[in-house]
Formats: C-alpha cells, sequence, structure tokens
C-alpha cells in the first residue's frame, strides 16, 4: 500500500511540475516531467506501472490543461508502450546512454502531441515545440535518481 502511494504522489508532483508558472520564455521548454515520471515507473515497474496508468496520468493532464480530452492520455501510452519495449536493454544502459535512448522517445511523444494538435486546428507556429524533449533528456539522470532514491528509501517494489 505505500509504494503505491509512492508511486501515486511522484505523479501528483509531475502533473504539479507540468503546471506550475514559468516565464513565458521559458515556458516554450517546459519538461516533460510526467512523460519522465511515467518512462520511469514503467522501466522500473513493469508489471505495477504500464499501460492503464499512463493513460490514467494523461487523463489527468488532459482535465488539468483543459485541452482536448485523450490527448495527452494517447502520448502517455505511446510513451509507456515505447518504454515497455525497451525497458529490458534500458535498465542496464548508464544514465548518460539512457538519456539519449530519451530524446527519440519524447520526440516522438512531443510529434504525436504536435500531429494531435493539429488535428484540433491549434497548431504551434514553429519547431520550438520539440525543444521539450531534448530539456527532458538532459533531467533525465536527476529525474532517475531521485525516483531511484525514492523507490529505495520507501522500498517500492
Amino acid at each position: 500500500m505505500r509504494s503505491s502511494l509512492v508511486i501515486f504522489l511522484s505523479f501528483v508532483v509531475a502533473l504539479l511540475l507540468s503546471v506550475m508558472p514559468m516565464p513565458e520564455p521559458v515556458d516554450i521548454g517546459r519538461p516533460m516531467w510526467l512523460a519522465m515520471v511515467v518512462a520511469y515507473w514503467v522501466m522500473a515497474l513493469p508489471h505495477r506501472v504500464g499501460l492503464v496508468a499512463a493513460w490514467l496520468a494523461g487523463l489527468a493532464t488532459d482535465v488539468l490543461y483543459g485541452e482536448l480530452f485523450g490527448q495527452h492520455a494517447l502520448v502517455m501510452v505511446l510513451v509507456a508502450w515505447l518504454m515497455l519495449m525497451l525497458y529490458q536493454r534500458i535498465r542496464r544502459f548508464p544514465l548518460w546512454q539512457q538519456s539519449l535512448v530519451m530524446i527519440p522517445v519524447l520526440g516522438l511523444a512531443q510529434l504525436l502531441l504536435l500531429w494531435l494538435n493539429s488535428l484540433a486546428g491549434s497548431r504551434p507556429p514553429t519547431l520550438l515545440f520539440l525543444l521539450p524533449a531534448p530539456i527532458s533528456a538532459v533531467l533525465w539522470p536527476w529525474v532517475s535518481s531521485v525516483l531511484g532514491a525514492l523507490r529505495r528509501r520507501f522500498h517500492v517494489v
């Protein structure tokens, strides 16, 4: 029960970081906090956190942002699915190599979000829309280390 609470609270913190106010010039590169948390838990505990958890986290994001319902849910499911396909290899990589793997995973998530936004009629004017993927990949070692320390501290298995 306690381990489920740790996972749930990490998702809540990621959601809060996703909507935390930031200055306008910096906001375009806002890290993909929820996608990184989903990727970490799917990679660390694929038997506990999977597509359903990613879908629910994405739906929470849709409600939080007030955007097209299911849009972020589909993106989070893509991230979770890619991590489920790759987690046995990625877990063995050092953190800097995991960061390199996260660039295309998060980049695909951003491209899917761009496509869904285009279908909904609100397409961003520049390719700066892809900026959160490399920024998130740079932050991946720290996010992974913090979540790993929480996992060890609270014996999340």
